[in-house]
């Protein structure tokens, strides 16, 4: 069947399909594109001409519609994808941190970018990067190193090998992220004669990988002499649906878990066994607990350093690790004995061993102490509230004159946490909450309660600043009929909100809740907590007299500029206008903003954690001196690897 190269590629993509547990459904729900010259005429012809059932969405940012991308496979449990496409040059390398976004997170993304030509007779060709020592390389060798499968189609015979390479690693959930696939724009314009059998129909079956039953006799032979045992309940327990089997372990051994952010909304909050969060965002009931367990169950978690604070947060000296993992690399974590599985199906053989045994964890009380002690704290974050005289603020850092500043400036005595709580309480049992980066993953992952499984979307594996908007718009895409919010601060809404409009021209409406807080808060607050004063974090303009960028606060109105892209507004400095915009904006069916001014230092603060960031050794500051000798001292109580 003599066809293009982009052609070929089009009609593959309508012939794969996704198999779990006896439903089917197709892999590809379409292809977001932004196109140039390196792709309009070789994929743009094939979309345009025969696109087959593969909707075709305009982005307005590489960057953002790759995340819309990432997060509407996470939504739909990396069971439907979205392929991105882009021209080559500037176009391909704004996908760059998206892919790495992905493959961080285990989230199966197909990046398509257009490359320079293969056969080189225009070179250099607009936006060709030239290297001097090695002319095959082009901007898209850059995601090489962030992509789980990477290849380039040079000649279009070889789209064969490679789309069947792809869709093994798009489908294999132990090991699955951002797969790249460069086509050079003459090659996708270039005809070849494919054989009839590419293009048959592929059923990708994505099946459970049952437990080895000597691994699971040896974790029972653990965990059978321990007295508090601990859960961790990762991302790899809502891929698997594996909620319930795990609240089923939980009660008949009462044992408690705490959830990463991945994992959170596996079950609802509300579980009395459920801890919440763990960790560096983790909350107080989480973490103390954490440091009492002798064994420590990893199920599908990664354990990375917000998880384990550093690790340094199981502190009982005969802590033992146990792992469930369908990734055996990630499942070895800790030393850990490893049952490598499916998460559901490793929970179940384990839960029937622990029953041979005769097991049951010694907790007498401890649970439900630390998860009254936690809400007491939750209720008094929700009710906090500005005072002129006596306001402690929860993080340290402004004096007293500098908090009257932002509140004069802003015209408002917000306070974060008591927002969240607002929120919290007034949104939807089902709606689907995003956010990614900054000071809200924290407060979010302590003190948001969940209602409903499936209901938290954290991007926080590489915590991506520009996430948000885009990821509640492929969150709606995953999920039309569920109202959804984008949580997020103002530095990464001016990062990257370009998807708002597409939210838009989609007719699929997100509600962003905007945090303004004249800065990056978060990083001011890591800042001034390791000894600095505050430098380049606050949103302030250049003074001229000091010739720094400590001048006067720079105010931005969010709301009259989202309304210029066609969006419902809402300025809000007051609880009452808080609550009365959340009411209104769930009557719209456009996309909404409410542009929220909040204090810095009223999020939440560390709960017993501790973080290893890098602190300098040698400082004029004896600030820093201190912060740089308790960074040494928190060390030596922190496991080496």
């Amino acid at each position: 069947m003599k066809m293009t190269t982009a052609q070929a590629l089009i009609k593959f993509l309508n012939q794969q399909f996704i198999e779990f547990e006896g439903n089917e459904n197709r892999m590809f729900k379409g292809i977001s594109t932004i196109y140039g010259h390196g792709n309009v005429l070789g994929l743009g012809q094939a979309l345009e001409e025969n696109p087959g059932d593969l909707e075709v969405y305009q982005g307005r940012n590489e960057q953002g519609m790759a995340h819309a991308a990432t997060a509407f496979a996470k939504q739909n449990r990396r069971r439907q994808l979205i392929a991105c496409a882009s021209s080559v040059g500037p176009g391909s390398a704004n996908m760059i941190t998206a892919a790495a976004t992905a493959s961080t997170n285990q989230i199966p993304l197909l990046l398509l970018p257009g490359d320079t030509f293969a056969s080189r007779q225009p070179d250099p060709v607009l936006q060709q990067v030239e290297q001097l020592h090695d002319h095959t390389l082009t901007t898209n060798d850059a995601f090489r190193p962030v992509s789980k499968y990477w290849d380039r189609i040079s000649r279009p015979e070889q789209l064969m090998t490679a789309m069947i390479n792809a869709m093994r690693v798009l489908t294999n959930p132990a090991d699955t992220g951002a797969v790249t696939v460069s086509l050079p724009q003459d090659v996708q314009g270039e005809a070849y004669d494919f054989p009839e059998y590419f293009f048959k129909k592929r059923v990708h079956r994505v099946k459970r990988l049952e437990p080895d039953q000597t691994e699971v006799d040896e974790a029972v032979n653990i965990i059978k002499l321990k007295k508090k045992p601990f859960i961790v309940c990762g991302g790899g327990v809502r891929y698997s649906e594996a909620g319930e089997v795990l609240a089923t372990l939980a009660e008949q051994f009462q044992i408690p878990w705490a959830e990463t952010q991945a994992g959170k909304s596996s079950l609802a909050n509300t579980h009395p066994l459920n801890l919440g969060g763990l960790g560096v965002t983790g909350n107080a009931a989480g973490n103390e607990l954490a440091r009492q367990a002798d064994v420590v169950i990893g199920i599908g978690t990664r354990f990375s350093d917000f998880t384990t604070a550093s690790k340094q947060l199981f502190q009982q000296e005969s802590v033992d690790f146990v792992t469930i993992n369908i990734s055996e690399y990630h499942a070895g974590k800790f030393d850990a004995t490893k049952i490598v599985a499916d998460a559901k199906e490793g929970i179940k053989s384990l839960a029937d061993s622990l029953e041979e045994a005769g097991y049951k964890s010694s907790y007498n009380g401890e649970i439900e102490a630390a998860q009254q002690q936690w809400k007491e704290e939750l209720n008094r974050l929700y009710e906090t509230e500005f005072y002129t005289e006596g306001f402690a603020p929860e993080i340290a850092g402004h004096l007293d004159e500098e908090l009257e500043e932002y509140r004069d400036v802003l015209n408002s005595s917000l306070t974060q946490t008591a927002v969240l709580g607002k929120i919290n309480h007034s949104v939807e049992n089902d709606a689907i909450v995003v956010g990614a980066a900054g000071s809200l993953p924290g407060d979010m992952q302590r003190m948001w309660i969940s209602k409903q499984p499936g209901t938290y979307h954290m991007e926080y594996g590489y915590s991506c600043m520009g996430y948000e908007i885009a990821g509640a718009l492929g969150a709606k895409m995953a999920e039309p009929n569920k109202e959804v919010y984008a949580m997020v601060g103002d530095g990464s809404y001016l990062m990257l909100h370009s998807e708002l409009v597409t939210s838009i021209q989609e007719n699929k409406k997100i509600n962003v809740m905007l945090f303004d807080n004249v800065g990056f808060g978060c990083i001011n607050n890591l800042q001034m907590g390791n000894g600095q004063r505050s430098f380049g974090t606050e949103f302030r303009k250049r003074n001229p007299q000091t010739g720094k960028l400590d001048g006067e606060l720079h105010k931005i109105d969010f709301a009259k500029s989202a309304e210029a892209y066609g969006a419902k507004t809402y300025k809000v400095y007051t609880m009452e206008q808080l609550e009365e915009a959340l009411i209104d904006a769930k009557k719209q069916a456009v996309s909404t903003l409410i542009d929220m001014k909040v204090l810095p230092k009223t999020m939440t603060g560390d709960y017993a954690s501790w973080w290893h960031v890098g602190v300098a050794e040698t400082s004029g500051n004896s600030a820093v001196q201190e912060a740089y000798l308790d960074k040494e001292k928190q060390l030596e109580s922190a496991r080496k690897y």
